[in-house]
């Protein structure tokens, strides 16, 4: 993990050359005295390959100047200016800290300027930085070769408490999310369910509180629904709830549910064989509540919440659940399984049903990669949104424009609702492609009674096959800073 330091510009020395990133929010970063600086080390090539490079400070934009003087290695601008004139923000300020870094990669220790109006986001721009530089390497050996050497930076601003006091949170909040990347990376030999729940009790160092539901529990209960899912593995599920209790003592928490399951054969529904050693990531939901709780213990948060998450592998045998079975849920509603595959909604089903009950929430959000149909709706670019609540689809909606993991919310109605009713149980579990994301949200919301309920369908962002600027290819950790932002509104009242 990527250490960050705040402090001011070192002073310019051939005997311990640096590499620099400074962050240009458009020309204002010319006026910066460590720009001078930066030029006059130089001999004025900085500000000649500007004027040759056309170089406007714009988001998007680098330049490099390789070996300059024998007092710095490199010198790199960073655009975080926008075209329109519009003032700089956050996620800005974090993209531009993350191609800084990126940039960067080549040296073991840098600095990254903030200056002018980008110290105000300096935190934002560490944020970018460590997130960047996440490598998921624990099983290379071959090949040790690190795809970064960048091991620390310092963040130079002019006051280093405001930065300091802003990035208690941002370091919280990239701890959750590199937990999240990797759970979400972990080979499902390495994690399954038991081993993920170990993963979660080594946070009540944290001092969250965590309660495991093993398969004797479960079947107390009446989970009948998930652990039909999870009869045809040979790892055994579980549930596991965490609690953080950082609000006023008995308030209504808000409640987190992730589907975790751990892979995802589809059952007797099998899956293509193409593209099936990316079902190790069906555990996406799950893990993006593990980071979340563990930021929220990171930050001390003044909220009172609660994680619940259900483990299961999906797999066939003899003992594999049918399609033409029908089993009954914690509710005590019936469910005919029609598809294996479509077994996500039957693991959140118990667990929704569960933490309403006992917990009476103030709101419940679960988060699944639930449907392949959402990324043929929304691709990489937004999570699906299901919602009984316009306030609470409104309050998600805007804390993912605010960290830039978006939302799209999707309609819902009783419409869509008829189409998964059963002629032999109180439902199916699939009702035909047309609409699939939507009926699986249906189904979902069969489960929730009247609590304030959102479904975030995370398919086509918990994993990405492309970079950007602040995570590389693979696990995004995607949710963890979207919930943070949205759970921040509800601080000191729950």
């Amino acid at each position: 993990m990527l250490d960050i330091t705040f402090g001011p510009f070192p002073a310019l020395n051939a005997e311990s050359p640096i590499a620099v990133a400074l962050l240009c929010n458009g020309t204002e970063g010319f006026q910066a005295e460590q720009f001078a600086a930066l030029d006059a080390a130089s001999a004025g090539a900085l500000k000649r390959a500007v004027a040759l490079k056309g170089f406007k400070g714009e988001a998007g934009q680098t330049l490099s100047l390789l070996a300059p003087s024998e007092s710095v290695s490199v010198i790199v601008l960073v655009g975080c200016g926008a075209k329109d004139g519009s003032a700089l923000n956050a996620v800005a300020a974090e993209n531009a800290g993350g191609d800084a870094a990126k940039a960067l990669g080549e040296f073991e220790k840098a600095v990254i300027v903030a200056a002018g109006s980008v110290e105000a986001f300096a935190a934002s721009a560490a944020l970018g930085a460590r997130l960047n530089r996440y490598d998921f390497d624990l099983y290379r050996t071959q090949d040790a070769t690190p795809r970064t050497k960048l091991a620390s930076v310092l963040v130079a601003v002019s006051d280093t408490s405001v930065a300091e006091a802003s990035w208690a949170a941002c370091d919280a909040v990239s701890r959750g999310v590199i937990l999240t990347r990797n759970l979400v990376s972990e080979p499902p030999n390495i994690l399954y369910p038991e081993t993920f729940t170990a993963r979660i009790e080594e946070l009540r160092d944290l001092g969250l509180e965590v309660e495991v539901l093993d398969e004797a529990a479960m079947k107390e209960l009446g989970f009948g629904a998930l652990l039909g899912v999870a009869q045809g593995s040979s790892q055994r599920p579980r549930t596991v709830i965490v609690r953080h209790n950082g609000g006023v003592e008995g308030a209504a928490p808000l409640a987190f549910i992730g589907k975790g399951v751990t892979f995802d054969s589809g059952g007797i529904s099998i899956k293509p064989a193409a593209g099936m050693d990316e079902m190790k990531t069906d555990m996406g939901g799950a893990a993006t509540v593990i980071g979340l709780m563990s930021a929220l213990a990171r930050r001390n948060a003044p909220v009172n919440a609660v994680g619940v998450v259900g483990l299961v592998e999906n797999m066939l045998s003899g003992d594999a659940q049918r399609p033409g079975d029908i089993v009954k849920s914690y509710s005590g509603k019936t469910i005919e399984v029609l598809n294996t595959d479509a077994e996500g909604r039957l693991v959140l089903a118990d667990v929704l049903a569960y933490a309403r009950e006992r917990f009476a929430p103030k709101l419940m959000i679960d988060l699944a990669t639930l449907t392949g149909a959402i990324v043929v709706s929304l691709g990489a670019e937004h999570a699906g949104l299901f919602s009984n609540s316009d306030e609470l689809a409104a309050g998600l909606t805007t804390a993912g424009n605010k960290v830039d993991e978006k939302v799209w919310r999707m309609p819902m109605g009783e419409a869509y609702d008829r189409q998964i009713r059963s002629d032999i149980a109180d439902m199916k579990n699939i009702g035909g492609r047309p609409g699939s994301a939507i009926l699986a949200a249906q189904f979902l919301q069969r489960f929730v009674g009247d609590t304030p309920w959102a479904h975030l369908d995370i398919a086509g962002t918990a994993w990405k096959t492309t970079a950007s600027s602040i995570a590389p290819k693979g696990a995004t950790g995607f949710g963890v800073r979207l919930l943070d932002n949205f759970v921040q509104t509800h601080e000191n009242n729950a």
